[in-house]
């Protein structure tokens, strides 16, 4: 375990055993069965989302979104982070394709450094910039590495190479936008690569103790991809004006958010996390687990707006959202709720253009290469 890794968790034999994985199938059905309470029709009936865009008494869309983020900030329990020196450390490594490699170290909090891995294409720049979101996948040992090949340590490229070929047709997606001239941000969030690795069966106890903390996992997680797309957008080596979020599961959650919480993201796309909160919470689905969830938790949020709703403060900037209509984690009832409201949002800003909601027949929770290229071609566009 690295340095960062040791600061942050002391994982037991018996706990890393789950690192592969989620639990056994007859423990997970269980669990994705049975955790609901009897009377869960009835919390959700209580869900109205009130400060939803079109529902709200608030008519003017600019106030609107600052009400809208200003809650959303409410329910992250961890403070803005903005007078915290960033203080990078850049180590190059070798030459890549078409692009130079570094190590970055910064401070996105006042609680620790966090290290990512920085790609910058050759030339003068400035250049469009994407700032890159790992995924979950209850795979710790990688982060970064499952996005940008890691050219420091060779048990993790074994380890990211198997990832890469599992979800994404064998390719490094952070490589592949460097070499189409991006410059190229990813950094670990909390439990994976250098600051882990979590084991599966860790995180309900460290997201309760964030809480018993007065802090939340989920808001710590938001609060530094944000201070991630300031950090970006301020390099000399990139124009501000075209900084993207771009992530895939768990990272495309993370991407819409950042650009609901960050002005200084300018286009996001999100590959296979966008549904509508109610039809998630409904047995079968992988959220009833607990466990990953925190970290895509804010508590209390969802009696003012909708995951839809959060994601449409970013409007009428321009968004991808890609689906696949076989992905068990969401359903197609919650994927066109979804999408019903981010069309109602956007159109009510005559910026029905800047949205492209997309949903694929034949595939399932993957970032496979036709869809990673239809990406580049979107951000092509928008950039």
């Amino acid at each position: 375990m690295s340095e960062f890794g040791r600061r942050t968790f002391v994982a037991s034999a018996a706990a890393a055993a789950f690192l592969a994985g989620a639990p056994g199938s007859s423990e997970a059905a269980d669990l994705v069965a049975g955790n609901l309470p009897d009377f869960h029709p009835a919390l959700k009936d209580e869900l109205t989302f009130p400060l939803a865009w079109g529902t709200s008494p608030i008519r003017d869309f600019r106030a609107w979104r600052r009400a809208a983020r200003s809650t959303v900030e409410e329910h992250l329990l961890v403070d803005r982070q903005h007078g915290t020196p960033y203080a990078p450390e850049f180590t190059p490594g070798p030459p890549g394709d078409s692009c130079t490699r570094e190590l970055v170290t910064v401070s996105l909090t006042r609680f620790e450094r966090v290290r990512g891995t920085l790609l910058t294409p050759d030339g003068p720049g400035p250049f469009p910039a994407v700032l890159l979101l790992h995924d979950h996948g209850a795979r710790f040992d990688i982060g970064k590495e499952k996005l940008v090949r890691p050219w420091y340590d060779d048990t993790r490229l074994a380890s990211a190479q198997a990832w890469a070929d599992r979800y994404f047709s064998g390719r490094f997606v952070g490589d592949e936008l460097a070499r189409r001239g991006y410059v190229v941000l990813c950094l670990d969030a909390l439990g994976w690569g250098d600051r882990g690795p979590l084991a599966y069966d860790q995180q309900q106890a460290l997201a309760s103790n964030f809480y018993n903390l007065g802090s939340s996992l989920a808001g710590l997680m938001a609060r530094e991809d944000a201070r991630a797309a300031a950090f970006l957008a301020g390099l000399a080596r990139v124009d501000a004006r075209r900084v993207a979020a771009v992530g895939f599961s768990m990272g495309a959650f993370r991407a819409w958010q950042t650009a609901a919480l960050s002005d200084d993201i300018a286009a996001a796309a999100s590959v296979c996390w966008m549904t509508g909160l109610k039809d998630m919470m409904v047995p079968g689905n992988n959220t009833l687990r607990g466990q990953s969830s925190y970290y895509m938790l804010h508590p209390g949020l969802a009696r003012h707006l909708d995951i839809p709703d959060v994601a449409s403060i970013a409007a009428p900037r321009p968004m991808l959202f890609l689906n696949g209509a076989q992905d068990t984690l969401f359903t197609a009832d919650g994927i066109r709720v979804a999408h019903d409201k981010l069309r109602a949002v956007w159109r009510s800003r005559h910026a029905e253009e800047r949205l492209r909601l997309k949903t694929w027949p034949d595939l399932g929770h993957v970032f496979v290469d036709r869809m990673q290229d239809e990406v580049f071609s979107w951000l092509d566009s928008v950039l």
